[in-house]
């Protein structure tokens, strides 16, 4: 079993949060964790750039000027790529970056990812994370009691709406529920902070 800090949300120490170490790999999974980054990166992009080739460029099939004896380089048509105003050659389209990964790989990559938090001591379990109004001095107030004025990753089993409004004004601030928490958001923050109701569906989801 590895040990992980439980605080509650005045930060004060309450004990510690057993995780099992079957649910924990961090003997593989590194190139699951990088495919993983790389296929979530993939997936973000819009793919909406669009640059127009010569047959989308407005001018006539007209030759500028004669082939020779002008003293000028020979010149085809006005929408050529190599003058101002005219076309973009081999210049990207809408296109669609979304990459697929297997679930199993998927799995093995979440899973490094959330190890390696426990290893390296990254991960505070909070006994209840709750606010009576929405307000962002409520939750700023939690995060300097937990240290964590640099901000974190707050995983819980459901997000309320005054967690959700108290909390996206904070930078460097991210609320997560634990199914739909990603490989990416558990790397991007090196200070996760989970309630228990969310390591319990945590531990469901790696099992």
């Amino acid at each position: 079993m590895s040990k992980v800090p439980l605080k509650n949300s005045k930060g004060d120490s309450v004990g510690d949060y057993e995780v099992a170490d079957s649910l924990l790999v961090l003997d593989k999974g590194g190139p699951a964790v990088h495919q993983a980054v790389v296929t979530y990166g993939a997936n973000q992009r819009a793919g909406t750039a669009s640059t127009l080739s010569k047959s989308f460029v407005n001018g006539s099939g007209k030759k500028p000027w004669k082939q020779k004896g002008l003293g000028r380089a020979r010149a085809g048509y006005k929408q050529s790529p190599v003058w101002r105003g005219g076309a973009v050659a081999h210049g990207p389209h809408p296109r669609s970056y979304a990459k697929k990964m297997p679930k199993k790989v998927a799995k093995l990559a979440f899973q490094r990812a959330f190890s390696a938090k426990v290893d390296q001591g990254e991960l505070t379990v909070i006994d209840e994370l709750a606010l009576a109004v929405p307000k962002t001095r409520e939750f700023a107030a939690i995060l300097k009691n937990l240290g964590l004025d640099r901000g974190g990753l707050f995983i819980v089993d459901e997000a309320s709406e005054n967690l959700l409004l108290a909390s996206r004004n904070l930078p460097r601030v991210e609320l997560a529920t634990a199914k739909l928490v990603n490989t990416y958001q558990i790397l991007r923050h090196k200070n996760v902070v989970a309630t228990k109701a969310g390591m319990q569906a945590l531990e469901a989801r790696l099992a």
